[in-house]
């Protein structure tokens, strides 16, 4: 079996005194996709951050790639892309120069020509020369989802990855995604609700009081799916 891509073992976080996540226990194998559902303040975002290294757990441990997030190296940080709130971007850049300088940051081979490709990719390609501080929320978002997926990460996370899209830029972004899980990419995504792309497999999971749970519904025929993963809440 291979070695999981996610692995975390009794998973906290608390800020201040309050606590946003507490003892989840999270297996997720190579090329299998989550779908983690929850309101605001349920803690999505924070898990989040926790695998890609830029926050740190109060408790337990999380393995990416079997290394700790806490102690991530380099070499690891460059096979996850992280779409999040913070789009990451440098707004007195053009979209070119911004696609540019991350392609070059992952080893990008020809950044510029893979920066327009993108750019044509995900329908900015007539506002490349744009300051990315003149886009609306949307073509920013369009944008982000780009800089995440420019150098074909190993693990994709994904929070809320269709917020302030119109409907042209959720099918583009829901076509890149799908690209990616059939190239043998892990994905965990973030929704307020269930997650539905064309041809990939999600399991449901929801934060319940802190931890991740087996999402609860009526239909059960749409459980299941390409993913083999273990959350399991501590009593």
């Amino acid at each position: 079996m291979a070695a999981p891509v996610i692995e975390t073992h009794a998973l906290g976080k608390t800020f201040g005194l309050t606590p946003v996540l507490r003892e989840t226990d999270f297996r997720l194998a190579p090329g299998h996709a989550a779908v983690i559902i929850g309101g605001n303040g349920s803690g999505k975002s924070t898990l989040l951050s926790i695998l890609c290294g830029l926050v740190s757990p109060s408790e337990g441990s999380a393995l990416v790639f079997g290394e700790d997030t806490r102690r991530f190296s380099p070499r690891y940080r460059r096979r996850i892309g992280m779409l999040s709130h913070q789009s990451f971007l440098y707004p007195n850049l053009t979209a070119r120069e911004n696609l540019e300088f991350y392609a070059r940051l992952y080893g990008v081979s020809e950044p510029r020509k893979a920066a327009d490709a993108w750019l044509e990719r995900i329908g900015l390609g007539e506002s490349a020369d744009d300051r990315v501080r003149t886009f609306s929320r949307g073509m920013e978002q369009r944008l982000t989802a780009a800089r995440a997926m420019i150098h074909n990460p190993a693990l994709l996370l994904l929070d809320e990855p269709f917020a302030a899209l119109d409907s042209d830029g959720i099918a583009r972004v829901k076509a890149m995604i799908r690209e990616a899980a059939d190239e043998g990419c892990t994905l965990v995504a973030t929704a307020h609700a269930q997650l539905e792309i064309e041809g990939i497999s999600f399991e449901l999971y929801e934060i319940v009081r802190g931890q991740v749970v087996e999402y609860q519904e009526k239909d059960e025929a749409r459980r299941g799916g390409r993913l083999r993963s273990l959350l399991s809440p501590r009593s």
